[in-house]
């Protein structure tokens, strides 16, 4: 025993051990298992020389086991899913690519965000640009603003209307308190509307009467240097549980590919609430969230056609508030009524493109009913109403500044039995009408074939739109110098790019074709697996206007580019994952997703458009991702994480591997400590780079942090 404390001691005295020294950890905790079964005061040294660990404790006073690895692979895969259809399905029953990730995989990887959570989705590539910024996409076309991917809180859309995307930054709460996230790859355009073109991502919270008592938490390290949350839940009434939370945390820099602070720091907090109360058929939400975020970076002044003594270490901070109602009435297992509205105003300061003020209001409507013997119809409606006033910099305007922009539309699903128990079809469709484009019709259909209860095929065929943004119609965007683009002229003098937005944009269109399978492979094993084809057409792309040579000094060209439909893209890919228990209290889960694109767009502006023209050459064509959840003994847990993503030819990105590993303790059962260490193959590696304006590269640091939870 005193051996093996000596060897933590070593391990924790240097934060940088390389995975030898990991595995050699593992190896030697093994060997004491049953020792340390039968001397518990020597775990509880072992705790006090790790001291610094984390979650999983005490809820309603009463112990919260690890339910997942209680769990068989065959309870697992009756897990309920209600993204894909708008209602509570068994993942077998599901004819959609779906991944669940529950809060036990979000505990047990280490991670502090939702988009590092994101990773264990096959198909779902996450890229981390700088501390505080992500790029994030399903099947391809990433970038910070990806736009063909839908992503909700609770139902609630987090989609930005200004440069159509996710600013993931802001998309935060209580790790603790997700449920799961379910992950939609392809398209869900019926469900969820324009922009659900390659997926769908839904982060769905516990409910009040699940998060009851007090949680807190607290940890630091190297790259995480400090965090903590607070949650208490309690009762109004018997009918009426709630909730309100806290939380904040301080990141450090990333660095230059120089080596040199990219000035990035990361502090957030935020807070919220959540109530719910019951009565009779009805079951009522309220909720709402509050933050406040400063981050920052450093742009690259050259790029900007900035002035060289300028400085180009940016500050820049966000903060935002919303609030969300909902009532469902449920009348029986197959027929109810929900209705959800919600608001949201975020306000940004970001240099250089300036401070931005956005508001939305949405209301939506459902109703399932079954319908004679063999139809199971689901409809509704849906408005939102965009408000934004965007203020203008030497880097970017909009004109006009402020707008509101509507959205409306209804659709309408009808799940049908074609053979009992066997076979069935799904049609449906949802009609939409926007303030750019009119009048967007988006149809799917479905075919469910589960021969028997080990195995399931499915297929479809669907059509999507995305709808334009703001920067896409009133943009005017000063784009830096035109370098080493093929096929440009030597001009003697500098070349700076103008791009204007049209208001002649178009929505950007796909149809997909899927097929999947999904088989039980015995009560210890299951393996999913998916094939799509997608076709896109009038895909944005970049046309270059006249050339003008400016008469002041210094003399330089300007280029005037317009933003177009002219691209289109086939791509096509598979996706892969297994889970399997070859032990109770040893879970092992791997995904691997492949991905091929063909992009046809202007040859001469390739290297000027990452997220279009360049997008064959932005997206990895391999990802995979092991995973390893193993419980040493009840009070002891170590969990691995090993990815890889080929290489990023547009950014001259090589490949790279990493691996996450996270070790728990439990001294009591409402305490638990942990110790994580992060990105431990390399000192540092490069994900990616920001797509939208020019910023110093960075590279992500290898990083350890310890913690704590306590529940009571």
């Amino acid at each position: 025993m005193k051996f093996l404390t000596f060897k933590l001691a070593d391990f924790l005295s240097d934060a940088s051990s390389n995975l030898s020294s990991l595995i050699a950890l593992m190896r030697l905790l093994y060997i004491q298992k049953q020792y340390l079964l039968l001397k518990h005061q020597y775990t509880f040294l072992m705790a006090t020389i790790l001291c610094g660990y984390a979650p999983q404790m005490l809820a309603n006073g009463k112990p919260q086991d690890n339910p997942l690895l209680d769990l068989s692979i065959e309870e697992l895969m009756k897990v309920e899913v209600t993204t894909a259809s708008r209602r509570s399905q068994k993942l077998t029953q599901v004819s959609s690519a779906v991944f669940v990730i529950t809060q036990d995989d979000i505990r047990r990887s280490g991670a502090t965000n939702i988009p590092d959570v994101l990773r264990m989705a096959p198909g779902v590539q996450v890229e981390r640009v700088s501390s505080s910024r992500w790029a994030v996409s399903i099947r391809g076309f990433n970038g910070v603003f990806a736009n063909k991917l839908q992503v909700l809180m609770d139902g609630r859309s987090v989609y930005s209307p200004i440069f159509s995307g996710v600013i993931w930054e802001q998309q935060d709460t209580l790790m603790e308190d997700i449920e799961r996230i379910e992950v939609i790859r392809g398209p869900a355009a019926v469900s969820w509307g324009s922009n659900a073109v390659n997926g769908v991502i839904n982060i769905i919270t516990k409910k009040a009467a699940d998060t009851q008592g007090t949680l807190l938490t607290a940890g630091g390290g190297t790259f995480e240097q400090g965090f903590m949350g607070a949650r208490f839940g309690g009762k109004i009434n018997d009918h009426t549980p709630f909730r309100i939370y806290a939380k904040g945390f301080a990141r450090n820099n990333t660095q230059s590919l120089s080596r040199e602070s990219v000035n990035d720091q990361w502090q957030s907090a935020r807070s919220g609430f959540r109530v719910d109360h019951s009565r009779g058929l009805d079951q009522l939400t309220l909720q709402g969230d509050i933050f406040y975020l400063a981050d920052g970076n450093t742009l690259n002044s050259t790029g900007l056609g900035l002035e060289p003594n300028l400085d180009s270490r940016i500050r820049g901070h966000q903060e935002g508030a919303n609030i969300r109602f909902r009532w469902d009435r449920t009348f029986s297992e197959h027929s109810s009524i929900m209705f959800q509205t919600y608001y949201d105003r975020i306000t940004t300061h970001i240099p250089p493109i300036g401070k931005t003020a956005a508001e939305s209001f949405d209301a939506d409507f459902q109703h399932r009913f079954p319908l004679f013997d063999r139809h199971h119809v689901t409809w509704g409606g849906n408005y939102r109403l965009y408000h934004n006033k965007v203020h203008d910099t030497s880097y970017i305007t909009f004109d006009p500044r402020a707008q509101t922009n509507h959205v409306g539309g209804a659709f309408v699903r009808d799940d049908i039995t074609l053979l009992p128990d066997l076979l069935q079809f799904t049609l449906g469709s949802r009609f939409e009408h926007n303030d750019f484009t009119g009048w967007e019709i988006q149809p799917n259909a479905r075919l469910l074939w589960t021969p028997n209860t080990e195995n399931s095929i499915w297929a479809s065929v669907s059509r999507a739109v995305r709808t334009p943004s703001r920067g896409e119609n009133d943009l005017t965007l000063n784009a830096g110098e035109l370098k080493d683009i093929p096929g440009l002229p030597n001009f003697p003098f500098p070349v700076f790019s103008i791009l204007h937005g049209s208001n002649q944009f178009n929505s950007e269109k796909l149809i997909a074709y899927e097929l999947g399978y999904r088989r039980q492979l015995s009560s210890q094993a299951s393996i999913d697996l998916t094939g799509f084809i997608n076709d896109y057409s009038q895909l944005r792309d970049l046309g270059f206007g006249a050339f003008t040579l400016t008469t002041g000094l210094p003399r330089q060209f300007l280029a005037s580019g317009t933003m177009n439909n002219q691209a289109s893209a086939l791509t096509y890919g598979f996706e892969s994952s297994i889970d399997w228990k070859p032990i109770n209290n040893w879970r092992l889960q791997g995904s691997y997703s492949f991905l091929s694109m063909h992009v046809n767009s202007n040859e001469l502006l390739k290297g000027t458009d990452p997220t279009t023209g360049g997008a064959e050459k932005i997206n990895p064509r391999h990802l995979l991702s092991l995973r390893s959840n193993y419980d040493i003994s009840e009070r002891l847990q170590f969990n691995l994480w090993l990815r890889y993503t080929s290489n990023i030819a547009y950014y001259h990105i090589p490949s790279f591997v990493t691996m996450d590993a996270k070790l728990v303790f439990k001294p009591t059962k409402s305490t638990e400590l942990f110790l994580v260490g992060q990105n431990l193959f390399s000192q540092h590696h490069q994900e990616f780079v920001t797509d939208t304006f020019p910023t110093i590269p960075a590279i992500i640091p290898r990083g350890m942090y310890a913690g704590a939870v306590w529940r009571f």
